[in-house]
């Protein structure tokens, strides 16, 4: 559902924004060849998704559905997902998600050791350790 769902948002977008031509890329080899009639399904609840789908793809001029493995296509799986699991009043509307691409790998932006040896949370630790800040504490 998370799939269709995902793809219902796509194609309503181009519709909003008049797009006449569509290539929809998806990596639900399900959902493609449903889309496409060349699989069924009996299940209620996709049904509904499908025959919405289908009466969107009315809308295009040209519409073409091409599926792409879910390995080539992790991104677009993680937001399918993600899409899925986010409850919104305003059914028409999805606050932009913000996705930033970092210049090196995580473990490239560790933290620097501290100048007394104790690793940073060494602090921390101790505090929780007896419920009360260490002498070395400051209020900043």
């Amino acid at each position: 559902m998370a799939e269709y769902e995902v793809c219902i948002l796509g194609l309503r977008l181009a519709i909003d924004i008049n797009v006449q031509e569509l290539l929809v890329i998806g990596d639900s080899n399900l959902l493609v060849h449903q889309v496409l009639g060349e699989w069924a399904t009996k299940n209620t609840k996709i049904l509904l998704y499908l025959h919405y789908v289908q009466e969107l793809i009315k809308r295009f001029t040209k519409i073409e559905f091409k599926h792409v493995p879910r390995i080539q296509n992790k991104f677009a799986d993680s937001l399918a997902t993600l899409s899925s699991m986010i409850q919104q009043l305003d059914k028409n509307f999805i606050d932009p998600i913000p996705i930033g691409i970092q210049k090196q790998p995580t473990y490239c932006a560790h933290v620097e050791e501290e100048i007394d040896g104790n690793p940073w949370f060494h602090d921390i630790k101790k505090y929780l350790e007896k419920g009360e800040y260490l002498e070395t504490a400051t209020h900043t």
